[in-house]
């Protein structure tokens, strides 16, 4: 697995905690046409064919309403976390191609994609401009065997045990590294299609549970119970 982030001490860590991976870091920041272009060319040198590709790029955290703020400040926040998404998929994407193993490119993306986040109208905007880049790239990726998608990430991402500033109901970081395997790997059919997918704690358990037979209740009041459980979870 080759990791590229612009840290060369995280890449460490995560190099030493997952040894079994045999990651090679790679320190950088992908931003422009030709830094991805020379990431592209370091990995077909390296003669390693790729599988899959997870993309994901912080998208700020700068508040405020887009009435209040300079024209300017959209621009920047675009320039950020929207343009360096497609510098990266037109030079992987292709890359993805070449290895002639129906390969599988996952972007990440954080809330604000369907509905205003209230308060980050900017990153909104550019969650929602994500969202179409990826079903344009889906489409466009299809003749090329390479499947396209963006895993939605709706809500924040909390600590596997929640804290008290933390809802239960947030999915966990080792829960999408699971939905980003399973689209990678392909493990669900009826997702393998979908250009978005989106990760929820819920819709997670769902997926992980969806070759557990059904359950049969004996009366109404235990059916009942039973879903009052479920929504107290």
């Amino acid at each position: 697995m080759v990791a590229v982030a612009p840290s060369p001490d995280r890449l460490e860590t995560l190099r030493l905690t997952h040894c079994e991976a045999a990651v090679t870091p790679r320190p950088g920041r992908i931003v422009t046409d030709s830094d991805a272009a020379q990431l592209a060319d370091e990995l077909r040198a390296a003669g390693r064919p790729l599988g899959g590709v997870v993309v994901a790029i912080p998208a700020g955290v700068n508040g405020g309403r887009v009435l209040d703020r300079p024209t300017d400040d959209l621009r920047e926040q675009l320039d950020a976390s929207l343009l360096p998404q497609l510098a990266i998929a037109r030079h992987l994407v292709p890359l993805l191609a070449e290895s002639g193993r129906n390969g599988t490119y996952v972007m990440i993306g954080g809330p604000g994609s369907d509905a205003p986040w209230a308060g980050y109208g900017q990153r909104s905007i550019a969650m929602a401009a994500l969202r179409m880049l990826a079903r344009v790239l889906h489409d466009e990726a299809r003749s090329l065997g390479v499947r396209v998608h963006l895993l939605s990430i709706d809500s924040p991402v909390r600590s596997e045990q929640p804290t008290a500033h933390e809802c239960p109901e947030w999915p966990t970081v080792s829960g999408v590294g699971r939905r980003v395997a399973q689209l990678i790997t392909r493990a669900h059919v009826d997702e393998a299609t979908q250009t978005i997918v989106t990760c929820r704690r819920r819709a997670d358990q769902a997926v992980g549970n969806a070759a557990e037979p059904p359950r049969r209740f004996r009366d109404v009041p235990t059916f009942l119970q039973s879903l009052k459980t479920q929504t107290s979870t």
